[in-house]
């Protein structure tokens, strides 16, 4: 599928390229092999996949039944080391496997071999059929054309490459001396490169995305993106469910503006409001404002005059928080600050926190002081409003902090923990910042 070219001042959506996608679509799935006999000395994570000490021959013979067919064995040559043989393009490969806590072959890691030889699989199939492809997927690039290009036009290639960090994390961290970082990132759902356009292929680790300003690009298309990245506010079309980095960035403000207006107009109207952030604005009205920010920035109108309930403008903040792609306490920044929940001693307390606030994005870390210092405020009016600093801890633990972890019973059990750190936030909000 061609990409279509345009006048860069006019913003089109990019032509997102789908034949990746159909090749992930038809790559073989796997087949275990199970062995119907008890094995002796198997090692606890592996299952009925492991055959023991049988020979390659073997094990050729037993996975000939289909493509995508695999199972575990141990080394006859070295004792005490396992292969992953796996059958693909009618012929069987074997492969290293370690385990670590983690499966790997190599630089990936898996929950579990399922997962393992479903990614070998696809990254097998699609590097075998669209090796051609592949390797000139660089040509004729859209990245310039869909927000993150520097305002200084020099081409890339003239440009200082980044050295990529290669951490195998979902979570984002910060560059230091203006050179942006791009860690190895795995995406949830399908993802398209936004240098090439081309889809990211693979269960985990797909490719790599900026910690400044949130792109995402295949490993070998980052090597071709400036180091120095900063978004074409022209191209940024909405404040919601944009990166929090890349917004700022964007309108070289030190806050998401969405937070300042709300903010304001809150202290101007609202402190006195029984239930602030508590009670729920109508939502339909709370959609209407943030289509106005999306729509108008910080020309949007948010006075009394447009919506005279404050409960809506206090809903529209919790929502720009809850939308934010990246919580605005990061998934890096989020086991410290659960850590300092935990902590019993009040000053190894603070210094646990005050620890963690470090690790968070400069946009981010500021965008929180302004907040805590903003709810600290609301406290003061505790006698009208009825929110003190638990109560605003429980609408705001949930609201600014997402557990990294996939686990539901593991992110239920820290909800507890999440209020108690807005609530410490709030209380020492002039020592902590």
């Amino acid at each position: 599928m061609a990409l279509t070219l345009f006048d860069t001042d006019e913003y089109r959506p990019p032509v997102w390229k789908s034949y990746l996608y159909q090749l992930q679509q038809e790559a073989p799935h796997p087949r275990r092999i199970t062995c119907t006999n008890e094995v002796e000395n198997r090692p606890k994570y592996y299952g009925r996949e492991f055959h023991g000490m049988i020979s390659r021959e073997e094990a050729d013979q037993l996975l000939s039944v289909a493509e995508g067919s695999y199972l575990i064995r141990e080394s006859q040559r070295q004792p005490g080391t396992y292969t992953l043989a796996l059958r693909f393009g009618s012929q069987t490969r074997n492969f290293r496997l370690y385990y670590d806590g983690k499966h790997f072959v190599g630089e990936k890691r898996f929950e579990s071999i399922h997962d393992l030889v479903t990614d070998g699989l696809i990254t097998l199939y699609i590097e075998t059929k669209a090796a051609e492809y592949i390797a000139k997927m660089t040509i004729n690039p859209i990245y310039e054309h869909i927000g993150y290009t520097t305002l200084n036009r020099e081409p890339a290639y003239q440009k200082h490459m980044p050295v990529l960090k290669e951490t195998h994390d979902e979570r984002d961290s910060t560059g230091q001396d203006g050179v942006s970082e791009k860690r190895v990132h795995t995406f949830r759902g399908p993802h398209w490169c936004e240098y090439c356009a081309n889809f990211m292929w693979g269960l985990i680790a797909q490719g790599v995305k900026c910690a400044d300003c949130g792109l995402n690009v295949h490993k070998q298309c980052s090597k071709m993106v400036p180091n120095d990245c900063k978004p074409d506010l022209k191209h940024v079309k909405k404040v919601y469910s944009c990166d929090l980095t890349t917004l700022v960035k964007a309108h070289i403000t030190k806050r998401p503006m969405v937070v300042d207006m709300c903010i304001r107009e809150i202290e101007s109207r609202g402190l006195n409001s029984e239930g602030l952030y508590r009670v729920s604005g109508f939502s339909d009205l709370i959609e209407d404002v943030k289509m106005a920010f999306d729509r108008d920035g910080e020309k949007a109108d948010i006075s009394v005059n447009m919506y005279e309930d404050i409960n809506i403008i206090t809903g529209a903040l919790k929502l720009y928080f809850r939308d934010l792609p990246i919580p605005l306490i990061t998934y890096d920044a989020y086991p410290k600050f659960i850590e300092s929940a935990k902590i019993m001693d009040p000053d190894e307390q603070l210094e646990t926190l005050h620890e963690a606030l470090k690790l968070l994005p400069p946009a981010h870390c500021e965008t929180l002081r302004y907040l805590m210092a903003h709810l600290k405020r609301v406290t003061l009016h505790e006698k009208e409003n009825l929110m003190n600093a638990e109560n605003l801890g429980i609408v705001f633990g949930p609201t600014l902090m997402r557990s990294p972890e996939l686990d539901a019973m593991a992110a239920l059990n820290d909800i507890r923990y999440q209020r108690l750190v807005v609530e410490l936030l709030i209380k020492n909000e002039d020592i902590l910042f």
